[in-house]
């Protein structure tokens, strides 16, 4: 087995933060949901533009995901751990996917400020994944309990005929629900309080600035 060093660390995370940012990331063989839907009746301008917004928020939030555990992987001291982790990352790509190819079919784009939430949520990974394993899995449960929260949200906030986008959220919260029941049972510690609305304050200001930008 190949032991990394550091240069090769940081370079497999320099391209690991290209790829989820400019594509060419590796998904699992899941199809898309949105594909098994037929004739979707079309939205006006004011429901496209709203799931846009909506659609746009939950890209970036995939976005985020891929950092925190990209960051949390190169720190981790446990190689369970670590590898748990990477195939966390990998089963993400494919909600990145599925919500950058529904954004097309919107006609329009990821958000602008993906680099510098990346950039933030790899630093939060690391430091978590230095904290301790047990530490680094708390924020892998806790993100994910919030990220399903948003997306319970957001399907009620879409049209009623918007099935394309329903059937993607649908998949991406049982997914996310698993990953958080999954790190929680891999020791998983419950974050401080303190800490949890930290997390829930920076969402929310992601939320309200991607969903324009």
């Amino acid at each position: 087995m190949r032991h990394y060093n550091l240069l090769d660390t940081l370079l497999t995370s320099a391209d690991n933060a290209l790829r989820t940012l400019a594509g060419g990331y590796q998904t699992t063989p899941r199809s898309n949901p949105s594909h098994k839907v037929t004739n979707e009746k079309e939205l006006d301008d004011a429901e496209r533009r709203h799931v846009a917004g909506l659609m746009r928020i939950n890209h970036c939030g995939e976005v985020c995901a891929q950092a925190l555990y990209q960051g949390q992987a190169i720190t981790a001291r446990n190689e369970e751990t670590r590898a748990k982790m990477e195939l966390s990352a990998k089963e993400e790509n494919d909600h990145l996917d599925w919500c950058k190819d529904r954004l097309t079919e919107l006609n329009t784009h990821t958000s602008l400020l993906n680099p510098l939430w990346y950039a933030s949520s790899f630093t939060i990974g690391a430091v978590a994944g230095l904290a301790g394993d047990q530490w680094s899995l708390g924020f892998v449960v806790e993100t994910e309990r919030q990220v399903v929260k948003h997306l319970e949200s957001h399907l009620t906030q879409l049209p009623e005929h918007d099935h394309k986008s329903r059937a993607i959220l649908e998949v991406m919260k049982e997914d996310e629900a698993h990953h958080a029941t999954a790190a929680l049972e891999a020791g998983g510690a419950a974050l401080p309080q303190p800490i949890k609305a930290a997390m829930s304050a920076m969402s929310k200001v992601m939320t309200k600035t991607v969903y324009h930008i």
